[in-house]
């Protein structure tokens, strides 16, 4: 085809030397290149001495294709001209994407008839429900500790000293995760929800502590805190170090994977820090302003009858343990048993990184090429379809010579 689709040049009209008068100069083709089917059927493949020849189109299907087969874009099969819009980092997918959906509408006036805007594919519909549901489980979680500290506190002001530790220790790890460059996604709102439930710890342990001096010793409030805090400092340091070196070395994973488990760590590592800051900060001033004597001796009916049966409770646990412990090798079935049953929970788990919230979108990229199969017949040379499903509008050539 490079050889018999050229272009052949015989001369020019009006070249040197010139004539006097002479306005323009013409050059003579006596060959162009090829630009119609018919034209391309014609291209000679070979030749014999008796005068018999194979053309191009004896052997295969000719068509004007495209200029540059690096892409096509056909929407439910339909031709379409597609683009996309990419995000730059730290980019609100939510705001572009209704930003671009604002332009398409105000352009919708200018298209030609028969023409229209389709969006394909869109992924902000998906962050905003995902975004939803995290807020939905944020204020379940709110919701949840509020009433595990109303039944084991048993005082609204003993609830309301680690219930204000929840916005402030949010409101700072969200001033942390914008100073580090991150925003709120799904993963960082994934973690908030995981620290509320630990962030109250350090505020119920400091409040409780207060309490116990209060009833124990007969102490005021600002006594009771000032010796509770001398007690437990110590320890609130050491439960945040324990959970730092849990959640920190996830901030250190490499690839992709530690991409997207760092924005996690840093917001678990932010708010543990945090609410440690305002259980030694915060929680005992408010300890010693809010805490009463009265609360604590005077509980009402139900909260008396929960704390009995858990008196009662704690009492079954515990000589439960002395038991075991007097017959330490009746606990080794135990233990294999609860050995067992984790091992048999792990093996059901799946062990790709594939969140549930994965969308299951699937994307490919497929090429054509041109299959040559050997000779199957006497004086043929090849085999020619096209790869892929054999159809009957195109079926396969033979070249023979």
């Amino acid at each position: 085809m490079q050889a018999q689709n050229t272009t052949v040049s015989v001369g020019a009209l009006g070249s040197q030397p010139t004539v006097p008068g002479q306005q323009f100069t013409a050059t003579i083709t006596a060959q162009s290149q090829l630009g119609s089917v018919e034209e391309f059927e014609q291209i000679l493949l070979k030749t014999e001495a008796g005068g018999g020849a194979v053309r191009l189109g004896d052997v295969a299907q000719i068509e004007i294709g495209q200029e540059r087969y690096g892409s096509e874009s056909l929407y439910n099969g339909q031709p379409a001209s597609g683009f996309g819009v990419n995000l730059e980092t730290g980019a609100n997918a939510v705001e572009t994407s209704a930003r671009v959906r604002g332009t398409l509408d105000r352009l919708t006036a200018a298209l030609p008839a028969g023409l229209e805007f389709r969006i394909a594919y869109d992924t902000s519909p998906f962050v905003e429900l995902s975004i939803r549901q995290v807020e939905h489980t944020l204020i379940e979680a709110v919701a949840l500790v509020v009433l595990v500290l109303v039944v084991f506190l048993q005082s609204w002001r003993a609830t309301l000293v680690p219930l204000i530790t929840v916005p402030v220790v949010l409101l700072g790890t969200l001033a942390v995760l914008y100073a580090a460059g991150y925003s709120i996604n799904t993963l960082t709102m994934f973690a908030m929800v995981l620290a509320i439930g630990l962030l109250v710890d350090d505020a119920i342990v400091v409040v409780e502590n207060v309490e116990r001096l209060m009833a124990d010793e007969g102490l005021p409030a600002r006594e009771a805190t000032a010796r509770s805090m001398r007690q437990i400092t110590q320890a609130l340091v050491g439960i945040n170090v324990v959970l730092a070196a849990v959640f920190l070395p996830m901030a250190f994973f490499p690839g992709s994977t530690g991409v997207i488990y760092r924005q996690f760590s840093i917001t678990m590592v932010s708010a543990m820090a945090l609410s440690l800051l305002v259980a030694v900060i915060l929680s005992p001033p408010m300890s010693a302003r809010l805490l009463r004597q009265s609360d604590i001796h005077h509980r009402f009916a139900p909260a008396r009858w929960f704390n009995a049966g858990l008196a009662r409770f704690t009492g079954f646990y515990g000589a439960s343990v002395r038991q075991s412990l007097r017959a330490p090798v009746l606990m080794l079935p135990v233990l294999a048993l609860i050995l067992g049953g984790a091992w048999a929970i792990w093996g059901r788990m799946t062990s790709s990184f594939i969140p549930p919230e994965d969308q299951g979108v699937l994307m490919t990229f497929i090429r054509l090429d041109l299959v040559v199969h050997p000779a199957r017949g006497p004086g043929c040379a090849h085999d020619i379809h096209p790869a892929g499903p054999r159809r009957s509008s195109r079926p396969r050539t033979r070249v023979c010579s």
